[in-house]
């Protein structure tokens, strides 16, 4: 399946976005550290159905901002979806997003409506909707302290122990020189961090290759997780502290035309982002649902996934 890359001048920052397949348009807006090329598996299962849309989000790997780094809002992140979407569909759109991708696509929904026909929003960490907000407060303000105190490593640490995440499935790459998981970034989180650290990526590899993760990583992949480990700094000093503390306009999103689905992992049970789900679905006044895997089931159970993406945007 061919794949056309192409660049998105937008306030502030220049986009790298990626499309494949024919069909509606199909966003994949990804989180955490990762970026387009952790959804290659994925999107490829879904491009005989879909004009499916991936891109790099500001700040991260190959979408560079244009000034100095500075602390990111989900608002911002959304703006920079709409004028995708605006570039590469004539009308609404079907829209992905997992993680911070998820708080991504939901603000698209809010603020931009007409460009969004369906949504699934699997696992936002959502951590204000929590009955335990207050905690997570001052866990994002213990990140921000470590972050300027000892920089990602310390950073990384502590939000990793704070989410107590299971991870994806780690494909044997995982921890081969130049993966996130051999980085003092990513790789002193463990597979434990919020949605977007080592463990995340290892999913994303999964997902960018599953023939090439079982094997000895190739040039692209090695290049893959360079990206993921630098963009690991980037997460824990700039979009933790704004995407932590992000709160989502529940009301705009219950009277919207927009069709959401809340969808959370049938193995990450218990898990923060997993609890956010339940908590967002429950303020909408429907049931989520569950979907194959973990926090990147996206990744490890690409094909039953993208199966499960298909029947809700078709339902």
């Amino acid at each position: 399946m061919e794949t056309t890359t192409r660049t998105l001048d937008v306030p502030g920052a220049s986009l790298h976005y990626e499309v494949r397949g024919s069909g509606p348009v199909l966003l994949l807006i990804c989180g955490g550290i990762y970026d387009a090329a952790g959804y290659a598996g994925l999107a490829g299962l879904l491009a005989d159905r879909y004009t499916v849309v991936t891109y790099d989000r500001r700040g991260n790997s190959r979408s560079p901002l244009t000034g100095p780094p500075e602390r990111q809002e989900i608002a911002v992140h959304a703006d920079d979806a709409s004028r995708l979407l605006g570039e590469v569909a004539d009308g609404p759109a079907y829209v992905f997003g997992n993680s911070s991708g998820a708080q991504i696509a939901l603000e698209l929904a809010a603020r931009h409506p007409e460009q969004v026909r369906a949504l699934v929003a699997h696992e936002p960490p959502l951590l204000r909707l929590l009955p335990d907000a207050d905690h997570w407060e001052s866990v994002i303000a213990d990140v921000e302290r470590a972050y300027e105190d000892g920089g990602v490593g310390p950073a990384m640490g502590v939000f990793g122990a704070a989410m107590g995440m299971s991870g994806g499935d780690e494909p044997e790459s995982a921890g081969e020189p130049g993966s996130a998981g051999e980085s003092g970034s990513a790789g002193e989180s463990g597979s434990e961090g919020e949605p977007g650290d080592a463990g995340e990526a290892e999913s994303a590899g999964e997902a960018a290759g599953s023939s090439e993760a079982a094997e000895a990583p190739g040039p692209e992949m090695l290049e893959m997780f360079a990206r993921f480990e630098k963009n690991t700094d980037f997460f824990a000093g700039y979009e933790v502290p704004g995407f932590g503390r992000h709160v989502l306009d529940v009301a705009a999103l219950r009277e919207s035309p927009v069709r959401i689905t809340v969808a959370v992992g049938a193995e990450s049970a218990g898990e923060p982002p997993h609890r956010a789900g339940l908590a967002l679905a429950e303020r909408l006044g429907k049931p989520a649902e569950t979907y194959p895997g973990d926090h990147g089931g996206f990744g490890a159970e690409a094909p039953a996934f993208a199966d499960r993406l298909a029947k809700a945007f078709t339902s």
